[in-house]
């Protein structure tokens, strides 16, 4: 479980460990990882005589830049420095660069291999001033990789919000620990590759130690929590249900689907797929897409609706379901029971009429699968810049599980926990796709996960199956669903390497 954590969070952790050690110890430590990754990018050519360009901003971060380059120069790289903090510059990084023999210069010019954004760390404000951003500009007309220093600069490091022309990077070192801006939002495809370096610092985030009986470390923090959780597949690999040898098709979860109409068959027929791609072991579809389903899928039980469906540990419900009086009558059927619930689409539109009255009654755990539209017909507003604030608060005010759906799908749960899919794909906009995803939740759900890791194991296999289905031209939401069995035996085989950041 990788953990990113806010601004404050990490500026408390710093201080606490720099009282632990020697003055200017943690920035050694930066600088020492970071001149080994540009090295690293380098290697092709050969860090000696290569062409480095740094662009250097104000305190620490440029620091650890200056720093950085002093290294590369000893080795013998052709280090040039674009100074963009005057008198602010880091004093000892700078005398530093020059006694090993680095260059400053004052424009963006001549060939380069490596540019270091180093202009703005963790401690500036979204944007860059109109002398950085000249420089950006002009870094990116050399066409040279970019390794940012600890976040690309100009990005707002707690919500992941992005200025247009803020920096893209092709690698990001970043320092003690993941940060939101790098996981969540338009700036993380921003940071590129995402490669964190070891400075000491673990100790003093508020991650808890995790009580045994709870599963798998890192699913359970303590009440300071990490701005952000992402787990890896090793994480949802420890999470997901499999068979046992006592197991029964009851005992491995029923999930019920009520989804689909007369004119939106392709609902019903996307998400009772889902939910037998999953672990559940019996699926009953309640529904007026009876026959299609019936067709596509012979192991799943039909009935006409919720109320004649029969025992089940879990619902899903919304999917093409309409907003008709009939449409009411399941989804207030469905929420009626005393099982978790997932509702999707058309059950998302009827909640918004009233969510805080649809959902007074309930006791077992709730998930809703909003896009930014469904989000803000419930929210009353669109999620905006700070996607994880948003589906905290929606949570919390509603008492259930938001899985916001994005190219990172954030998961929110009432008691303030986050957690971020790093396995997202843009290729999932297409119709029907959640669908598949509501269906596979619901099984999770019935097989006895808890909401919040029904919610991001679903995510997280259904963006493996997108990016599976892409490799072979356009995706469709059959596509998806046809790649969710490899996935999910996959994960489950062990199969699957853990995720890295892209």
């Amino acid at each position: 479980m990788r953990h990113a954590y806010g601004v404050a969070q990490v500026r408390a952790a710093e201080q606490a460990l720099m009282a632990t050690v020697p003055d200017g110890a943690l920035m050694q430590r930066a600088a020492a990882g970071l001149a080994v990754r540009a090295a690293g990018l380098l290697a092709d050519r050969g860090v000696y005589s290569s062409r480095v360009l740094l662009l250097v901003g104000a305190g620490n971060n440029g620091g650890d830049t200056l720093f950085a380059g002093a290294r590369l120069a000893r080795r013998g790289a052709q280090v040039r420095a674009l100074l963009l903090a005057g008198e602010h510059t880091h004093a000892a990084g700078l005398a530093d660069f020059r006694a090993a023999g680095g260059r400053l210069v004052d424009e963006v010019s001549g060939p380069v291999d490596l540019v270091l954004d180093g202009i703005v760390g963790i401690g500036g404000r979204p944007g860059l001033r109109p002398d950085a951003l000249a420089a950006v500009r002009a870094v990116a007309g050399t066409g040279a990789p970019v390794l940012a220093v600890d976040v690309p600069s100009g990005v707002d490091v707690d919500t992941g919000a992005a200025p247009a022309e803020s920096v893209w990077a092709d690698v990001t070192v970043t320092f003690g620990t993941y940060k939101p801006s790098l996981v969540v939002g338009p700036a993380a495809p921003r940071a590129g590759l995402v490669e964190l370096i070891d400075i000491g610092l673990a100790p003093y985030l508020p991650t808890a130690p995790v009580a045994e009986a709870d599963g798998p470390s890192g699913w359970s923090v303590s009440p300071a929590l990490p701005a952000l959780s992402v787990p890896d597949a090793d994480d949802i690999a420890a999470i997901w249900p499999v068979p046992v040898p006592s197991s029964d098709k009851y005992t491995r979860g029923v999930v019920g689907v009520a989804t689909g109409s007369e004119a939106y068959s392709g609902a019903a027929v996307l998400s009772v797929g889902g939910a037998l791609a999953g672990p559940a072991g019996f699926v009953r579809y309640a529904g007026h897409a009876a026959d299609h389903v019936r067709r596509a899928w012979p192991p799943a039980v039909i009935a006409d609706r919720v109320g004649d469906a029969g025992r089940v540990q879990a619902w899903v419900v919304g999917s093409g379901l309409g907003t008709d009086v009939r449409a009411k009558g399941e989804l207030r059927a469905a929420l009626a029971a005393d099982v978790p619930v997932c509702v999707d689409a058309d059950g998302l539109t009827l909640l918004a009429d009233d969510p805080v009255g649809w959902l007074a009654d309930r006791t077992a755990p709730t998930v809703l699968t909003p896009h930014d539209r469904e989000f803000a017909r419930l929210a009353g507003a669109e999620p905006g810049d700070d996607r994880p604030a948003a589906a905290r608060e929606l949570a919390a005010r509603l008492g259930v599980t938001v899985l916001l759906k994005g190219d990172r799908t954030v998961v929110a749960s009432p008691d303030g926990r986050c957690l971020v899919n790093s396995t997202g794909t843009a290729v999932l906009a297409t119709a029907g796709s959640g669908d598949v995803l509501s269906g596979l939740l619901g099984s999770l759900l019935a097989a006895g996960l808890p909401a919040e890791r029904a919610a991001i194991a679903a995510a997280f296999a259904h963006g493996l199956a997108g990016r599976e289905a892409a490799t072979h031209g356009p995706v469709t939401a059959m596509d998806v669903l046809s790649g969710l069995r490899p996935v999910v035996r996959s994960l489950t085989s062990g199969n699957v390497a853990a995720h890295t950041f892209r």
